[in-house]
């Protein structure tokens, strides 16, 4: 992929109007999909939008397109950016397969965990001749919120991100197309490494479920990272962390504790989680979800904490700290979230070996 060339942005919420909006700030050609025009009809109307960002490029990043034609959105780039929930990437695998080629790389912002494999997943049972090169995030690069139809506003970016692609071979070449506009992203091994690694599974819905009260009572006016975080809560997390992290071992991974993370993401630190996420200054005047039908809970829980559960069961690792938080999400919506999550059946890898697992995320091969 030239330097320079489009790059097309899939999402225009929170996430996805801060990444096209700061590419555009920072010299790229890009295009903007969503599949609701109405959510852009601003953005097109003025051809753009308006970032605020302390510590980088601010002002209006005016865009080549924006388009809720997946078609024209993927015709002139090669580095497409999908930045919506991950209950979206399904539904965003599916709408692309027809337009995707050889040269394309998709990069999922974040994958949660299981997102690059559910995507393969996708366009395998499509049936597609092409072979575009999937891969993932491990999480999103920016703290960032709407401030309005076409405005948005960066908090804080990542130092440091890691990636991976499945197969993970091809990594190499995703960091070499996205370096110039995002040198932060690191090799994160493969995509069992990047999704387990997935912070956001510890970070987001326990801390929601454990703040329920208070953010019913006072629709979300506290600092959700700050105010929410008390030595109890991070207590809870600190069991979720040691769930997840021995699901990796289980794997053969080296996953990253939460003190290791927010050291590498953020060079936060502190003795326990309570002290590092206090030292966290990114974390600072972001405000919690104003209801519980938020996407901590709608998209963390079936798309992040369910497959580490199911991973955990299938390798014989317990995880009742994570059970028992999926189990509240689904006792006050009402819904089971085991059945609509990333299951190892839905992802296609029941019954696989360990060995067998690592051998198709490294070479994209099934034995």
């Amino acid at each position: 992929m030239e330097k320079h060339s489009r790059i097309t942005v899939i999402g225009a919420g929170n996430g996805g109007k801060a990444m096209a909006a700061h590419i555009a700030l920072m010299g790229d050609e890009v295009a903007l999909y969503n599949r609701t025009f109405d959510h852009i009809s601003v953005i097109a109307e003025r051809s753009g939008i308006d970032l605020d960002y302390p510590e980088g490029p601010s002002g209006f990043g005016k865009l080549a397109l924006v388009t809720s034609d997946m078609e024209a959105a993927l015709k002139d780039s090669s580095l497409i950016m999908v930045v919506v929930p991950s209950t979206g990437h399904r539904d965003i695998a599916a709408l692309a397969a027809p337009y995707l080629r050889d040269d394309h790389i998709v990069i999922l912002h974040p994958g949660r965990t299981g997102g690059t494999i559910e995507f393969c997943e996708v366009l395998r049972q499509q049936g597609i001749k092409t072979n575009p090169l999937i891969g993932e995030a491990e999480t999103f690069i920016f703290a960032s919120r709407s401030e309005g139809p076409n405005h948005v506003r960066i908090f804080r970016m990542k130092e440091s991100v890691p990636m991976a692609t499945l197969p993970a071979k091809r990594t190499e070449e995703a960091l070499e197309a996205v370096k110039h506009v995002y040198p932060q992203y690191i090799n994160g091994g493969n995509v069992l490494s990047t999704g387990l690694n997935n912070m956001g599974a510890i970070f987001h819905p326990a801390l929601a479920l454990l703040n329920m009260g208070w953010i019913e009572a006072r629709l979300g006016d506290f600092e959700f990272y700050v105010d929410g975080v008390t030595p109890s809560v991070a207590k809870v997390l600190e069991v979720l962390d040691r769930e997840r992290v021995t699901v990796g071992s289980a794997l053969g991974l080296r996953t990253r504790t939460g003190l290791q993370w927010l050291e590498m993401a953020y060079n936060a630190h502190g003795a326990d989680l309570y002290e590092a996420m206090h030292n966290q200054s990114g974390y600072v005047g972001i405000k919690a979800p104003q209801t519980m039908n938020h996407r901590y809970i709608t998209e963390e829980i079936p798309m992040s904490l369910v497959p580490i559960s199911s991973l955990g069961a299938q390798y014989g690792v317990s995880t009742r700290g994570i059970d028992s938080i999926i189990r509240l999400s689904c006792f006050i919506h009402n819904t089971d979230y085991w059945r609509r999550g990333r299951t190892v059946e839905q992802l296609g890898i029941k019954g696989l070996s360990i060995g067998e697992l690592t051998h198709f995320v490294e070479t994209g091969e099934r034995i």
